[in-house]
């Protein structure tokens, strides 16, 4: 196992990182939609509010009050509904409370001093986000990339300290907290970034293609494009958060011409891909339809505009009639029937994909460079045919397992889908 897991702690990463607001259960989905719009992987984490706020609180304590993390697909599949299309100024009043699907599990608070690989085998087991406290300063470990670039023990290193079986479960005894309350929140985008930083340490794993390392997720979730996109969010996998669109082809594979995710809606105009959702087809919806396909008022509201653009966003709740376009929902416009081209599917509404043959750091560059949680695998010919999908959980997997496991995948296995049934 590469020294960089065993000789860095989970404090190395909280560099930079800015000190955790945290969002509350009683705020709107309108306040949900700018928060969701400046965070990481798609989603912010929700809380129910502090009881007593002069009061130190424990770590226990900080836990129980974590409700679940609150994404755009999951706003967007809200606001969808009838009630919520029918009065829309009404549901993005909605407190979030009702919205998010609650799951403690996907997020733990960890002393600074845990060690990296302990940090990773929670997010292998599904945990997204890590708490840790700020300014904390503690003894016997390695300094940031101490271990990595200096090759050798930090002087003044206690030697009753080297020891460095720190458990996540447990505060390390020679920490010293100063953080007066004061936490980052660490997501598995931050480990990744700060693993392609040490690339050398894990050479030479990161050459390999994903293919040999086995780190394709063969049990990715698909709906076909004829279908209505609204079935694409009735049995969404938790990991990664998102369903394939594809066409069908004439051998028994398929194409996969678009992806509905958390992360393509991340700061699209949730109230347009809301109506999208609810009207369209799947291939339409990946697609785009043109400006003329009809009419609808919205609320103007969007998850990335600036301050001040919008009414609602200002308290003004003001309406105007507006064409739905492709270009409200984040994907370009394309012609409304699809299966002729796969040309029509190119730019922004392209998903994000990869040959099986990729290298596994090419798909972390890809994935971090894209601010992606997933990366679509394609079969190498060029027609885009779907094998699997990658994500972080998947990358975590590949880089903590010994060399010795790395076997090539069994080709007569992949293809195999869950499909979204009509």
């Amino acid at each position: 196992m590469a020294s960089v897991f065993l000789y860095h702690v989970v404090g190395d990463l909280t560099v930079g990182k800015p000190e955790m607001v945290e969002f509350c259960e009683t705020e709107t989905v309108e306040s949900a939609i700018r928060a969701i719009g400046e965070s990481t992987e798609c989603g912010v984490p929700v809380w129910k509010r502090r009881q007593h706020v002069g009061m130190i609180e424990k770590s226990e304590m900080r836990q129980q009050r974590f409700v679940g993390i609150l994404n755009s697909l999951d706003i967007v599949a809200f606001l969808a509904r009838a009630q919520c299309l029918e009065d829309q100024e009404k549901a993005m009043k909605t407190p979030v409370s009702e919205v998010v699907v609650p799951d403690n599990t996907l997020l733990k608070h960890v002393d600074p001093a845990t060690r990296l690989i302990d940090a990773l085998e929670m997010m292998k087991q599904g945990v997204k986000r890590i708490v840790v406290a700020k300014g904390t300063v503690w003894k016997g470990m390695s300094k940031r990339f101490s271990i990595l670039y200096n090759g050798r023990w930090l002087k003044n290193v206690n030697s009753s300290n080297s020891n460095l079986t720190i458990n996540a479960s447990r505060p390390s005894s020679s920490s010293t907290s100063s953080s007066h309350g004061k936490f980052c929140c660490l997501s598995r985008e931050d480990v990744i970034r700060f693993l392609i930083g040490c690339l050398g340490a894990l050479a030479p794993l990161p050459l390999f293609s994903i293919s040999s390392l086995g780190v394709i997720n063969l049990k990715y979730c698909s709906v076909e494009a004829s279908l209505p996109v609204i079935k694409a969010t009735q049995k969404l996998p938790k990991d990664p958060f998102a369903v394939a669109i594809v066409e069908p082809m004439p051998d028994g594979g398929c194409k996969i011409i678009g992806e509905i995710s958390a992360s393509r809606l991340w700061k699209c105009d949730y109230l347009a891909a809301a109506w999208a959702l609810a009207n369209l087809s799947a291939g339409q919806f990946v697609m785009g339809v043109e400006d003329n396909f009809t009419t609808r008022s919205f609320p103007e509201i969007s998850g990335n505009s600036r301050e001040g653009e919008n009414d609602m966003v200002n308290g003004g709740g003001s309406t105007r009639d507006r064409k739905f376009s492709s270009r409200s929902i984040g994907l370009n416009p394309g012609s409304s029937s699809f299966g002729i081209s796969r040309n029509m599917y190119r730019g922004r509404s392209a998903p994000l994909t990869c040959k099986i043959t990729s290298s596994l750091a090419a798909v972390m560059a890809q994935m971090l460079s894209h601010r992606a949680t997933h990366v679509w695998v394609t079969e190498d010919d060029g027609d885009d045919v779907l094998v699997g999908v990658v994500g972080y959980t998947d990358i975590l997997f590949a880089v903590t397992k010994p060399p010795s496991s790395f076997i090539p995948v069994n080709r007569s296995s992949e293809g195999v889908t869950t499909e979204v049934q009509s």
